[in-house]
């Protein structure tokens, strides 16, 4: 008690102590992280001094994710935003240097361009009416997050502002490029230029010392020689933050004995089975394949795939289609293995079935069907009631079909008196399409699809071949427990070895294939893998290094273990990576700097005699395509030509494939034009066709951009 009388009497100092550590707590994280109280996670990149924020960039990312479906990643996703939005940033920082806007005027301007054929804003002369847009956007504003229909489609108001920011953006760029197009002009001067490149020609004799004339054994490349020249071309070299691994696959694949149990597993489902029912007190006898009396139920209960009461043509069929083809109705066939699976097959039937048909049709939509109009208010029961009055008629009279025809919302098939003509393999309506090939010419009938309903007419079927209706018991082709229980430890007892073993050495042993890879920071994919962003991220983690090995499940694998190797920064290219592609231009540059100085006469006919060469002639040398007949593509050497004077010998140039020294014989001068301005006006269109891809690259260059996607949301 007298201890805590003590604490009790101090208690402001103990309060204080408390709130000093505290404080030093808070300060010790301010230093060691000066970003912390501003929470950088929040921001996934700065252009040009604008923050792109997390939260709507990721809502962006969700809604783009959605557009783009299923068999797109979410880094894909992420990395069409982010160029979106880095567009958006660039290109805004140019409007607002130049004063563009979209004012009121423009902005009606260009909604009535987009929109002006919808009905919903026409008057009654179906003319645009800016009332209407004006009174259905008011309406939008109200009504929302709720959206109204417009043509075949609903819209929000937040979908309908973006759309129009989205318009007013596409006019400013346009508007932008419009403007650089104006300054992007060639002068006479160019014209002419242009015209005398590709008209004036020269001729000349050379002489040419090719680099192979000296033996690579004599040349001398020094790691000295080949840092020079990255140095020297460092725009070519220049190379982005890249990390090297390793790895090894263990795959949960099925075994050998998983098969061969599969295979067995299928085979017993012919037989009937006894099973004690724990209700009755009594055994029961399940019916096999053999004597079911109920085949869809049966194939239903046992497959990985459902009963298909369709008939099957031979593409259908898969890698067993010659041997199913040739099973006599009420046998089996397998089990046999296709796209994944063990299948087990009965055939049911065969049939005689057409391959092609030609039908006609008459569509009565409803209200929420596939691609109904607007204007369409018909509920499902409605729609069937007009088809069968329609079908009524036309059974008793065929005649009367084309006249129906104004009653069909298939505007298509109309104008050819309502007739389609397909083949099976054409994407139709499933139910469209069984009607028509599983039934014969001249049948009649109502048939519904996710599009409304249609009478259908079969008028003709042509390319009949033999068909197949299939019970087919399918069972996916997986690894047993057993099997992934020794994948998972032939893994760990890996990881293990790792730590003091040679990894190489290692997955030699066990006949494991190494794999190696390089990727960039914002990367997704792996060869062979597909994306696998987490072996990225932990390839470029500052706690990463060389030498580290980590364990990575794989869906549809099972696991990998990669192996760091190397880091590269970004910048130069290391003189190791290089080696391979500068040691060729080194060597070039070693050989022509040898040819050189072996070069001492004077004249064409005494360089070729001292080097073992001949003179040769090149006649017709064009500045615009400078190539030399018998030497191939020149630029330097053909260049040099067009510098020197009828009769002047050149100094050794060193070129794509040797040393040359040229003379010229003859200088071709062109006939001056009168008037330059077809070629100039050539110039100007190509360069303003230029403009569009190249001014966004160009701004993209010269923009200030903080890029922190690998650090936030990769």
């Amino acid at each position: 008690m007298a201890v805590l009388n003590k604490i009790r009497q101090r208690s402001f100092i103990l309060i204080l102590v408390i709130a000093l550590a505290l404080f030093a707590f808070v300060i010790q994280g301010v230093i060691d992280s000066p970003g912390g109280l501003t929470d950088s996670q929040d921001v996934i990149a700065t252009v040009n001094g604008e923050d792109i924020k997390r939260e709507p960039f990721m809502l962006a990312v969700q809604n783009m994710q959605q557009r783009m479906g299923p068999s797109a990643s979410e880094t894909q996703a992420k990395n069409n935003i982010y160029n979106q939005e880095l567009r958006r940033i660039i290109m805004n920082t140019e409007f607002e240097k130049l004063g563009l806007s979209v004012e009121k005027d423009k902005m009606r301007q260009l909604l009535e361009n987009s929109f002006g054929s919808y009905p919903e804003f026409q008057n009654q002369d179906s003319i645009f009416d800016v009332n209407k847009l004006n009174a259905f956007i008011a309406n939008l504003k109200d009504i929302q997050p709720q959206g109204a229909p417009l043509s075949t489609f609903t819209i929000n108001y937040a979908q309908w502002t973006n759309n129009e920011q989205q318009l007013a953006n596409n006019a400013l760029t346009q508007q932008y490029y419009n403007l650089v197009k104006a300054g992007v002009n060639a002068t006479l001067t160019e014209a002419e230029d242009e015209y005398l490149a590709d008209t004036e020609t020269v001729d000349i004799k050379y002489v040419q010392v090719p680099y192979t004339s000296t033996a690579d054994s004599l040349v001398k490349i020094t790691e000295s020689d080949i840092k020079s020249y990255i140095e020297k071309n460092k725009e070519t070299y220049k190379v982005d933050a890249t990390r090297e691994i390793l790895f090894v696959e263990f795959r949960e694949d099925a075994s050998p004995e998983d098969e061969d149990n599969l295979k067995a597993e299928l085979l017993a489902l012919r037989s009937d089975k006894v099973e004690y029912n724990e209700a009755t007190k009594g055994t029961d006898t399940i019916l096999g394949f053999d004597n079911t009396k109920n085949i869809e139920a049966f194939v239903n209960s046992n497959s990985d795939i459902k009963f298909s009461d369709a008939y099957l043509r031979a593409s259908q069929l898969g890698a067993a289609k010659d041997s199913l083809l040739n099973t006599a109705v009420g046998n089996y066939y397998g089990p046999y293995k296709d796209a994944g699976y063990y299948k087990y097959s009965k055939v049911l039937d065969k049939a005689s079935k057409p391959d092609s048909v030609k039908v006609r049709h008459i569509l009565i939509p409803y209200a929420g069907a596939n691609r109904a109009a607007a204007d369409v208010t018909k509920t499902p029961e409605e729609a069937k009631a007009t088809a069968d009055s329609i079908f009524n008629i036309v059974k008793r009279n065929r005649s009367k079909f084309v006249d129906l025809l104004d009653l069909s919302s298939d505007k298509v098939s109309n104008e050819k008196e309502g007739v389609i003509e397909f083949t099976y393999n054409q994407g139709f309506a499933p139910e469209f399409k069984a009607f028509s090939f599983d039934n014969e010419k001249g049948d009649l009938d109502v048939v519904e699809t996710s599009f409304g309903y249609h009478i259908i007419e079969i008028l003709d079927q042509s390319g009949f071949n033999e068909t197949l209706k299939l019970a087919t018991i399918a069972r996916k082709i997986e690894a047993s427990e057993k099997t992934i229980d020794d994948v998972f430890n032939a893994k760990q007892k890996f990881e293990i070895a790792a730590k003091d073993g040679d990894f190489r050495a290692l997955a030699e042993e066990r006949n494991l294939e190494v794999k190696p890879v390089t990727f960039k920071e914002l990367d997704e994919n792996i060869p062979g893998l597909g994306s696998q962003r987490q072996v990225v991220r932990w390839a470029f983690e500052d706690e990463t290094e060389v030498g580290d090995y980590k364990s990575f499940p794989v869906a549809g694998v099972g696991f990998i273990i990669a192996k760091l190797v190397d880091i590269n920064k970004e910048g130069l290219m290391s003189v190791d990576d290089a080696k391979v592609a500068v040691s060729a231009q080194v060597l070039k540059e070693k050989k022509a700097e040898m040819i050189r100085q072996k070069i001492s006469a004077s004249t064409l006919a005494d360089i070729a005699k001292n080097q073992g060469q001949t003179v040769k002639t090149a006649n017709g040398l064009k500045m615009k395509t400078p190539t030399i007949a018998g030497a191939g593509s020149e630029p330097k050497v053909v260049g040099a030509a067009f510098g020197l004077k009828q009769g002047e010998v050149s100094k050794p140039i060193e070129g794509e494939r040797g040393v040359y020294v040229i003379e010229v014989t003859r200088i071709n001068e062109a006939t001056r034009l009168d008037n330059y301005a077809a070629v100039l006006s050539r110039l100007n269109n190509a360069r303003k066709n230029a403009v569009q891809s190249k001014v966004y690259s160009a701004l993209e260059a010269a923009a200030e951009i903080e890029d922190n996607r690998a650090k936030t949301v990769y």
